[in-house]
């Protein structure tokens, strides 16, 4: 039975089946709901419930907390309907959303610049046009169906390939198979564009673009879609690490840093090598103690969810970033996704 979901302020409404979610209906007709991981682990897709009959599915605690719940708050990505549903939640521009696509892909290139990273090049088919946002994802489908997320790390620029930032997961279903048996020339199937962490054309403020370990991925992307279209805003890179190999592009960051005037790098690791001459500690505190006020500028996260979840509270406490100014990718893992649950 079809239900009709209602997105105020924007007054878009949109049908939604007995046996999908509401955020998947969102995602098939276009709808741009924000959200990102899909799993009821990261928080994204939280919205607040006007009205109607719904069930929510299991979802992390971390992501929806007892108290938001009852004080009317849902996950998208978990959420069913039983009857007409109205929900509060800021809906991005509808030229924003490009259509899912599912295709097979050619591993073009597989290097390690770190033991534990692999920037895996993918080929795409040349007849078919992938479009997608600087800071989006797609998911790969494995042989028994299950799915596996990474952000693009390469700005969309035409050309039929995209690049990906892969830690290893000893024992991960998928990343055994990149560090292990994967091969240039190897068929993969994709599907996406997905999720909701791009950079907004809107703006000119100041921007801190901010990853932890290879949440560099679409930060990256993002910092390439900004050279290519020749934007000069102010933006700041602070990217996180415990040791100095975690920061397995260094050398690409250092070069951004003196090519672009209105870039500046700030490498920050919490568990420093002896040798290291940089920043220390939490890399979000560093953003704290470089800018206090953080009222005028406009943040991008990416990276773990201990990370992402700390600069949201301590950003908006503290630094008096308004909720809005704050965008975020919080890479969540099969194991995040098995912890604490409603």
């Amino acid at each position: 039975m079809m239900r009709t979901v209602t997105i105020q302020p924007a007054g878009r409404s949109f049908e939604v089946d007995d046996s999908e979610t509401v955020l998947a209906a969102a995602i098939r007709q276009g709808v741009g709901l924000p959200y990102g991981c899909q799993d009821g682990a990261c928080g994204s897709c939280k919205c607040r419930w006007i009205s109607g009959a719904f069930d929510l599915a299991q979802h992390q605690l971390k992501a929806l907390s007892e108290q938001e719940r009852s004080a009317g708050m849902v996950l998208t990505c978990r959420m069913h309907a039983h009857e007409d549903v109205v929900l509060e939640c800021a809906e991005l521009p509808a030229a924003d959303m490009f259509p899912v696509r599912k295709m097979p892909c050619r591993v073009q290139a597989l290097e390690f610049p770190a033991p534990d990273v692999a920037v895996l090049r993918l080929q795409l088919p040349a007849n078919e046009v992938f479009r997608y946002h600087a800071g989006q994802y797609l998911q790969f489908i494995l042989r028994d169906g299950s799915r596996r997320s990474y952000s693009m790390a390469s700005a969309p620029d035409g050309q039929p390939a995209v690049q990906l930032h892969i830690r290893h997961m000893p024992g991960g279903k998928f990343t055994d198979q990149v560090f292990g048996a994967l091969k240039e020339r190897d068929i993969l199937r994709m599907e996406g564009p997905y999720g909701s962490f791009y950079l907004r054309e809107s703006g000119e403020r100041p921007l801190v673009l901010l990853a932890s370990g290879t949440g560099l991925a679409p930060i990256k992307a993002i910092l390439e879609q900004l050279a290519s279209e020749g934007n000069t805003r102010p933006a700041t890179l602070y990217w996180g690490g415990r040791r100095r190999a975690d920061l397995y592009l260094m050398d690409w960051a250092l070069a951004q840093d003196e090519a672009l005037p209105w870039l500046r790098f700030v490498p920050v690791l919490s568990e420093p090598d002896a040798d290291w001459q940089g920043r220390t500690g939490f890399v979000h505190r560093a953003v704290m103690e470089d800018l206090p006020d953080l009222s005028g500028h406009e943040v991008y996260a990416c990276g773990s969810p201990l990370m992402v979840d700390a600069a949201r509270a301590e950003f908006s406490s503290r630094c008096g970033l308004p909720e809005s100014s704050f965008h975020a990718d919080a890479f969540t893992s099969e194991a995040d996704k098995a912890g604490p649950a409603e």
